[in-house]
Protein backbone atom coordinates (compact mmCIF):
# COMPACT_ATOMS: atom_id res chain seq x y z
CA UNK A 1 0.00 0.00 0.00
CA UNK A 2 1.29 3.31 -1.35
CA UNK A 3 1.04 6.27 1.44
CA UNK A 4 0.67 9.51 0.02
CA UNK A 5 1.54 12.62 2.65
CA UNK A 6 -0.78 15.70 1.31
CA UNK A 7 0.08 18.85 3.05
CA UNK A 8 -0.13 22.32 2.30
CA UNK A 9 -0.23 26.17 4.10
CA UNK A 10 -3.16 27.52 5.77
CA UNK A 11 -5.54 28.66 2.02
CA UNK A 12 -3.52 26.76 0.11
CA UNK A 13 -6.40 24.28 -1.27
CA UNK A 14 -5.75 20.90 0.51
CA UNK A 15 -8.52 20.01 1.79
CA UNK A 16 -10.36 20.82 -1.66
CA UNK A 17 -7.65 18.55 -3.23
CA UNK A 18 -8.37 15.90 -0.59
CA UNK A 19 -11.57 15.45 -1.67
CA UNK A 20 -10.08 15.38 -5.49
CA UNK A 21 -8.52 12.26 -4.81
CA UNK A 22 -11.35 11.12 -2.78
CA UNK A 23 -13.57 11.74 -5.76
CA UNK A 24 -11.16 9.19 -7.65
CA UNK A 25 -11.56 6.70 -4.95
CA UNK A 26 -7.95 7.21 -3.02
CA UNK A 27 -9.37 6.57 0.70
CA UNK A 28 -8.14 9.85 2.50
CA UNK A 29 -7.43 10.51 6.35
CA UNK A 30 -8.23 13.78 7.06
CA UNK A 31 -5.73 15.02 9.98
CA UNK A 32 -8.09 17.83 11.07
CA UNK A 33 -11.24 15.62 11.34
CA UNK A 34 -9.99 13.49 13.15
CA UNK A 35 -8.96 16.20 15.84
CA UNK A 36 -12.71 18.02 15.36
CA UNK A 37 -13.79 14.58 16.74
CA UNK A 38 -11.67 14.53 19.74
CA UNK A 39 -12.94 18.23 20.56
CA UNK A 40 -16.38 17.19 20.16
CA UNK A 41 -18.95 16.36 23.31
CA UNK A 42 -17.82 13.18 24.31
CA UNK A 43 -14.41 13.45 22.57
CA UNK A 44 -11.51 11.77 24.18
CA UNK A 45 -9.19 15.44 23.98
CA UNK A 46 -12.45 17.37 26.21
CA UNK A 47 -11.18 16.59 29.78
CA UNK A 48 -7.36 17.22 29.31
CA UNK A 49 -7.78 20.11 27.39
CA UNK A 50 -10.06 21.38 29.82
CA UNK A 51 -7.45 21.37 32.85
CA UNK A 52 -4.92 22.92 30.19
CA UNK A 53 -7.11 25.43 29.18
CA UNK A 54 -10.58 25.74 31.13
CA UNK A 55 -12.23 28.90 29.22
CA UNK A 56 -11.85 27.01 25.80
CA UNK A 57 -14.39 24.31 26.82
CA UNK A 58 -18.08 25.55 25.67
CA UNK A 59 -20.89 23.26 26.85
CA UNK A 60 -18.83 19.97 27.24
CA UNK A 61 -16.81 20.40 23.86
CA UNK A 62 -13.36 22.54 22.92
CA UNK A 63 -13.79 25.73 21.39
CA UNK A 64 -11.23 26.15 18.90
CA UNK A 65 -11.18 29.61 18.47
CA UNK A 66 -10.85 30.47 21.85
CA UNK A 67 -8.65 27.45 22.27
CA UNK A 68 -6.51 29.23 19.13
CA UNK A 69 -6.37 32.70 21.46
CA UNK A 70 -4.72 30.89 24.73
CA UNK A 71 -2.38 28.65 22.81
CA UNK A 72 -0.73 30.47 19.14
CA UNK A 73 1.38 32.99 21.23
CA UNK A 74 2.21 30.33 24.82
CA UNK A 75 4.57 28.26 23.17
CA UNK A 76 4.79 26.10 26.54
CA UNK A 77 1.12 25.96 26.37
CA UNK A 78 1.18 24.63 22.58
CA UNK A 79 3.21 22.19 23.45
CA UNK A 80 0.80 20.96 26.31
CA UNK A 81 -1.73 21.33 24.15
CA UNK A 82 0.27 18.49 21.17
CA UNK A 83 1.29 16.53 23.94
CA UNK A 84 -2.57 15.44 24.46
CA UNK A 85 -3.26 15.75 20.76
CA UNK A 86 -0.70 13.87 19.14
CA UNK A 87 -1.53 10.41 20.43
CA UNK A 88 -5.11 10.31 20.08
CA UNK A 89 -4.78 11.36 16.89
CA UNK A 90 -2.00 8.74 16.17
CA UNK A 91 -4.12 6.07 17.17
CA UNK A 92 -7.59 7.51 14.63
CA UNK A 93 -4.56 7.44 11.61
CA UNK A 94 -3.44 3.88 13.12
CA UNK A 95 -6.99 2.16 13.21
CA UNK A 96 -7.85 4.32 9.11
CA UNK A 97 -4.25 2.64 7.96
CA UNK A 98 -5.00 -0.97 9.27
CA UNK A 99 -8.55 -0.59 7.77
CA UNK A 100 -7.57 0.43 4.12
CA UNK A 101 -4.67 -2.45 4.52
CA UNK A 102 -7.22 -4.58 5.47
CA UNK A 103 -9.40 -3.83 2.52
CA UNK A 104 -6.55 -3.68 -0.16
CA UNK A 105 -6.32 -0.50 -1.11
CA UNK A 106 -3.66 0.53 -3.72
CA UNK A 107 -2.85 3.78 -1.94
CA UNK A 108 -4.30 6.27 0.57
CA UNK A 109 -3.92 9.77 1.18
CA UNK A 110 -2.81 11.22 4.86
CA UNK A 111 -4.16 14.64 5.01
CA UNK A 112 -2.15 16.22 7.31
CA UNK A 113 -1.60 19.94 7.37
CA UNK A 114 1.51 19.61 9.59
CA UNK A 115 2.77 17.10 7.58
CA UNK A 116 6.61 19.21 7.56
CA UNK A 117 6.15 20.41 10.99
CA UNK A 118 5.89 16.88 12.73
CA UNK A 119 8.57 15.15 10.60
CA UNK A 120 5.63 13.32 9.06
CA UNK A 121 7.51 13.07 5.46
CA UNK A 122 9.51 10.89 6.79
CA UNK A 123 6.88 8.26 7.02
CA UNK A 124 5.19 8.62 3.71
CA UNK A 125 5.97 7.21 0.27
CA UNK A 126 5.66 10.52 -1.81
CA UNK A 127 4.65 14.34 -0.31
CA UNK A 128 1.99 16.37 -2.58
CA UNK A 129 1.96 19.94 -1.61
CA UNK A 130 -1.08 21.99 -2.40
CA UNK A 131 0.21 25.95 -3.00
CA UNK A 132 -0.73 29.22 -4.62
CA UNK A 133 0.34 32.43 -4.79
CA UNK A 134 0.83 34.49 -1.51
CA UNK A 135 -1.72 36.55 -2.44
CA UNK A 136 -4.48 34.24 -3.29
CA UNK A 137 -3.85 32.62 0.17
CA UNK A 138 -4.12 35.27 1.83
CA UNK A 139 -7.33 36.45 0.26
CA UNK A 140 -8.83 33.04 0.69
CA UNK A 141 -7.70 33.41 4.51
CA UNK A 142 -9.08 36.44 5.19
CA UNK A 143 -12.45 35.71 3.90
CA UNK A 144 -12.74 33.39 6.78
CA UNK A 145 -15.18 34.22 9.66
CA UNK A 146 -13.53 35.42 12.61
CA UNK A 147 -10.38 35.51 11.14
CA UNK A 148 -7.54 38.78 11.37
CA UNK A 149 -4.50 39.61 9.61
CA UNK A 150 -2.70 39.11 12.80
CA UNK A 151 -3.98 35.92 13.42
CA UNK A 152 -3.45 34.89 9.48
CA UNK A 153 1.03 35.85 10.12
CA UNK A 154 1.02 34.22 14.08
CA UNK A 155 -0.91 30.90 11.66
CA UNK A 156 2.01 31.61 9.79
CA UNK A 157 4.54 32.09 11.88
CA UNK A 158 4.25 28.58 13.08
CA UNK A 159 4.41 27.05 9.90
CA UNK A 160 7.05 25.98 7.52
CA UNK A 161 7.31 28.29 4.82
CA UNK A 162 5.48 27.67 1.04
CA UNK A 163 8.68 27.54 -0.40
CA UNK A 164 10.44 25.50 1.52
CA UNK A 165 7.22 22.80 1.33
CA UNK A 166 7.66 22.81 -2.73
CA UNK A 167 11.35 22.84 -2.26
CA UNK A 168 10.77 19.70 -0.48
CA UNK A 169 7.76 17.97 -2.60
CA UNK A 170 7.53 15.10 -4.88
CA UNK A 171 4.36 16.76 -6.70
CA UNK A 172 3.02 20.15 -6.27
CA UNK A 173 -0.90 20.55 -6.64
CA UNK A 174 -1.53 24.37 -7.75
CA UNK A 175 -4.91 25.68 -6.60
CA UNK A 176 -4.65 28.89 -8.15
CA UNK A 177 -6.25 28.68 -11.27
CA UNK A 178 -9.63 26.26 -10.92
CA UNK A 179 -10.78 22.99 -9.47
CA UNK A 180 -11.08 21.40 -13.09
CA UNK A 181 -6.76 21.94 -13.16
CA UNK A 182 -6.53 21.18 -9.81
CA UNK A 183 -8.39 17.69 -10.98
CA UNK A 184 -6.61 17.19 -13.72
CA UNK A 185 -3.02 17.78 -11.76
CA UNK A 186 -4.75 15.01 -9.03
CA UNK A 187 -5.13 12.66 -11.84
CA UNK A 188 -1.63 12.90 -13.08
CA UNK A 189 0.00 12.08 -9.69
CA UNK A 190 -1.95 8.94 -9.61
CA UNK A 191 -1.40 7.96 -13.31
CA UNK A 192 2.57 8.49 -11.95
CA UNK A 193 2.29 6.89 -8.96
CA UNK A 194 0.07 3.85 -10.18
CA UNK A 195 1.82 0.68 -9.87
CA UNK A 196 4.48 1.67 -7.35
CA UNK A 197 5.40 -0.64 -4.08
CA UNK A 198 5.24 1.60 -1.25
CA UNK A 199 7.61 0.88 2.13
CA UNK A 200 6.08 3.57 4.13
CA UNK A 201 3.31 1.96 5.65
CA UNK A 202 5.09 -0.55 7.50
CA UNK A 203 7.91 2.19 9.16
CA UNK A 204 4.53 4.48 10.16
CA UNK A 205 2.76 1.74 11.56
CA UNK A 206 5.79 0.73 13.36
CA UNK A 207 6.06 4.31 14.65
CA UNK A 208 2.75 4.27 16.20
CA UNK A 209 3.26 1.00 18.09
CA UNK A 210 6.76 1.98 19.73
CA UNK A 211 5.25 5.58 20.88
CA UNK A 212 2.32 2.88 22.37
CA UNK A 213 5.29 0.48 23.81
CA UNK A 214 7.37 3.94 24.99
Amino acid sequence: MYLIGLTGSIGMGKSATANLFQEAGVPVYDADAAVHALYEKGGAAVTPIGELVPEAIIDGAVDRAILGQHVLKDAAKLKALEAIVHPLAGQSQFDFLAQAKADKAACVVLDIPLLFETGGQDFVDCVVVVSAPFEVQKQRVLAREGMSEERFHDILAKQVPDKDKRAQADFIVDSAISIEDARRQVHAILAAIKGRAGSAYEARMARFQNRENG
